[in-house]
C-alpha cells in the first residue's frame, strides 16, 4: 500500500493539532513501521518550514522536517510535473495538483488529507485520514 501525505496531515503530526493529531500520528506510525510506503511531495518541505515557524526556532524546524524525511519518502517535482499541473484545469488549487501530481508518480493507492473534496478531479483518489484508518485498521493489527 502506498500513500501520499499531503501537507495538511503532517502538520496535524507537527503541531500536535487537536483533534487530528491522534489519526495523522497514527498513519505515519504505520509508515515508519514501513506497514505503509508513505511519500510527500516534495514542496510540503518549504510549505511546512514556512508553517512551523511560529512555534519553532529555524534548528527545530530543520530537525523535524529530517525525521519526517526518514518516515516518509519525498517525491520530487520536476519540470514535467509543474507542466503539467499548470496544463490541469479540474483543479482550482494548483498546490493540490501538484500533490496529485506526485502520487500520480509514485503510483500511490490513496491521497491521504483532511481536504478530501479539494481531490475530487484526482487519477488517484482521496480519503481522509480517519476514513483510511478505519479502511485499513488491520494492518495496524499485523
Amino acid at each position: 500500500m502506498r500513500v501520499l501525505i499531503d501537507t495538511n496531515v503532517l502538520a496535524d503530526v507537527l503541531l500536535g493539532r487537536d483533534p487530528y493529531y491522534d489519526i495523522a500520528y497514527s498513519i505515519l506510525t504505520m509508515c515508519a513501521d514501513k506497514k505503509v510506503y508513505g511519500y510527500m511531495a516534495a514542496h510540503s518541505i518549504p510549505n511546512l518550514f514556512y508553517i512551523l515557524r511560529k512555534s519553532m526556532t529555524k534548528e527545530e524546524r530543520r530537525e523535524v522536517l529530517k525525521d519526517i524525511c526518514q518516515i516518509v519518502k519525498v517525491e520530487g517535482i520536476d519540470s514535467f510535473k509543474i507542466i503539467s499541473a499548470l496544463d490541469n484545469v479540474d483543479f482550482d488549487d494548483f498546490e493540490d495538483c501538484l500533490q496529485e501530481e506526485c502520487a500520480v508518480a509514485v503510483s500511490a493507492d490513496y491521497i491521504v488529507t483532511r481536504n478530501a473534496k479539494d481531490f475530487v478531479s484526482s487519477r488517484i483518489p482521496a480519503i481522509l485520514p480517519e476514513q483510511f484508518l478505519e479502511k485499513y485498521k488491520d494492518i495496524m493489527q499485523t
